[in-house]
């Protein structure tokens, strides 16, 4: 066993944003242990002061280039209801359509690109392409069908522009709904091959039990609208985010960190499907079988299996939303007006890929900004990192050093950051 280890990556590879993980290891006793954020700051919320809220959606998209159609979404929420605009199904159903198509390629870019070389022992996905071609050409065939799908829904694949508040300036015609449910119905065989290839590779094995948080709905697996629920009880409505989201600054880390009934939880995939897994499509209960992930479920690098079970339950969605979308009729509604005069506050909440992401407007009678108030998924996790980093690295010293940063990588990993949106900074007062 090493009694002495220390372990400094500067900037962790095949993540978005920079990280570095510190691990100081004197006598089999842990001295210091750091998921430290070293990203700049955005300061979105501080220079959407001032914005009127239309051009809400349009700026805080830029937030992420992944995540791009999230920060649309709950920008869009947030925002309607400040104002108090009810939108119609027609607009709700195209929203969760898009949505979908996020989840996808967002997932696939992560269990294939960044998460699948380390199962396969490989230093990134360039060398995949030689040695399992079919593997790159399906996560390249199945990202491309998410993107089509954020286009046709959303204008295009990054950073949506027919998605507005009030509805849509654009909606897409009954053909194109009809090419993409074929090609959706298509995917079953690629969705069918990927749990196939994650269940024949399985993950490490470590737990620690922990909170894990989400939105969730009666009426089905919530991305959008829901509920604030808990494994732990929690259950809050989403204006009242506060109460089950509480944030702290930590000297190490530009991005806030936080907790909810304990000291951390867990926000994203694996924690949707523990806390809606009743809701979830028959075959993506069938994908979850094969990949071995029952419930409870302690491991964080299941989430990496719980991101293939959505993308079968989003696949199959989709269909069922195009599916009902033609059914009822494609109207060529125009977005709701916003109208001056209302001032007000409004919260949104949107599952995205990496957890639940939380928008909170105030806004003047006029409609321009004055209190703005983003949290990001990455942020929600940062201290369940270092806590399952805690128990694991007493677990793993009997391994060498390069073995045990492989897997603190690894584990880094399976949470999925985005570390450059989790980035904020405190309050600024200048002294003059």
């Amino acid at each position: 066993m090493a009694e002495n280890i220390n372990i400094n990556v500067h900037h962790i590879t095949r993540v978005e944003g920079h990280g570095n993980i510190v691990v100081n290891v004197r006598e089999g006793k842990i001295e210091e242990l750091k998921l430290e954020i070293t990203e700049s700051p955005r300061f979105f919320e501080a220079f959407l002061r001032g914005r009127h809220i239309s051009e809400a959606p349009h700026i805080t998209s830029r937030i992420c280039g992944i995540c791009g159609v999230g920060h649309t979404l709950a920008s869009i929420e947030a925002a309607e209801a400040a104002v108090g605009i009810t939108p119609s199904e027609q607009t709700v159903l195209l929203r969760k359509l898009l949505n979908h198509g996020e989840t996808i390629q967002s997932h696939v870019l992560h269990f294939y690109f960044l998460a699948a070389p380390d199962l396969f022992k490989a230093g990134s996905v360039f060398p995949l392409a030689s040695s399992h071609p079919d593997v790159v050409h399906r996560a390249l065939r199945m990202k491309k069908l998410a993107n089509d799908l954020c286009i046709v829904t959303g204008g295009r694949q990054v950073h949506p522009i027919s998605a507005v508040i009030g509805g849509f300036t654009r909606i897409p015609t009954e053909a194109e709904l009809k090419d993409m449910r074929e090609r959706l119905v298509e995917a079953r065989a690629d969705v069918d091959a990927t749990v196939d290839l994650f269940a024949a590779n399985p993950f490490p094995e470590f737990e620690r039990e922990t909170e894990f948080l989400a939105l969730r709905s009666d009426d089905e697996y919530a991305f959008l609208y829901g509920k604030i629920v808990s494994t732990d009880g929690v259950e809050v409505d989403v204006p009242e985010y506060k109460k089950a989201v509480k944030e702290k600054v930590v000297d190490h880390s530009t991005a806030k960190h936080a907790s909810s009934s304990r000291d951390s939880y867990m926000v994203g995939a694996l924690a949707r499907v523990s806390n809606n897994y009743d809701k979830l499509h028959p075959r993506a209960k069938e994908a979850a079988e094969k990949l071995g992930l029952k419930l409870p479920c302690y491991n964080p690098f299941m989430n990496n299996a719980a991101q293939v079970v959505e993308v079968a339950h989003c696949v199959e969605d989709s269909i069922r939303i195009i599916d009902e979308l033609l059914s009822r009729g494609l109207k060529d509604e125009k977005p709701i007006p916003i109208e001056e005069g209302k001032p007000g506050q409004g919260v949104g909440a949107v599952e995205v890929p990496r957890g639940t992401l939380y928008h909170d407007y105030t806004v003047d009678e006029k409609g321009y900004l004055t209190d703005i108030n983003c949290i990001i998924p990455t942020a929600q996790n940062l201290a369940n990192i270092e806590a399952d980093m805690y128990k694991m690295v007493p677990e793993v010293l009997d391994k060498s050093e390069e073995e045990i940063t492989f897997l603190l990588e690894m584990l880094v990993r399976a949470y999925d950051p985005c570390i450059s949106c989790s980035a904020h900074i405190l309050t600024v007062k200048f002294v003059k």
